[in-house]
């Protein structure tokens, strides 16, 4: 559990980082644009490691998929698109807390009614109280 929570820690300082440069590039180069280049270069990363030991799928088993799970990468498209465009009006500090709200939020739900086959896991009165004081810091960045 502590290695999964320390990569989910590592991922968040990524974001972090992720955020600002591809807000720098949109600054630039446009919004669309820089989520483009963004998607590309994540495009052919993915496909350099598919062929080292990393890759352990099988592309074979995407016909068998659920249609919704397809949606990821049209998601990911608009996550980009809306960091790269919110970053630059309000901050890096308050843009990320506002993502992190918007995620817990959603991943409370996704979790309570074991959304996408996913396991259940139960809202409760604490985990409702985190959300609270989660917003309640959210707007204190706005000061």
């Amino acid at each position: 559990m502590w290695l999964a929570l320390l990569m989910a820690l590592v991922s968040g300082i990524a974001m972090a980082f992720q955020g600002s440069l591809n807000s720098a590039l949109g600054k630039i180069i446009g919004l669309l644009q820089a989520t483009l280049v963004v998607h590309l270069t994540a495009t052919l990363t993915v496909i350099i490691l598919l062929f080292t030991p990393l890759s352990g799928g099988s592309l074979s088993k995407l016909l068998h998929c659920p249609w919704y799970l397809w949606l990821g990468g049209l998601i990911g498209v608009l996550i980009t698109y809306g960091v790269v465009a919110s970053i630059p009006r309000v901050g890096v500090a308050l843009a990320t807390t506002a993502i992190i709200v918007g995620q817990v939020s959603t991943a409370l739900l996704i979790d309570h009614f074991g959304l996408f086959g996913l396991d259940k896991m139960p809202f409760t009165w604490w985990k409702a109280a985190g959300l609270v004081l989660l917003a309640t810091g959210a707007r204190l960045m706005l000061n």
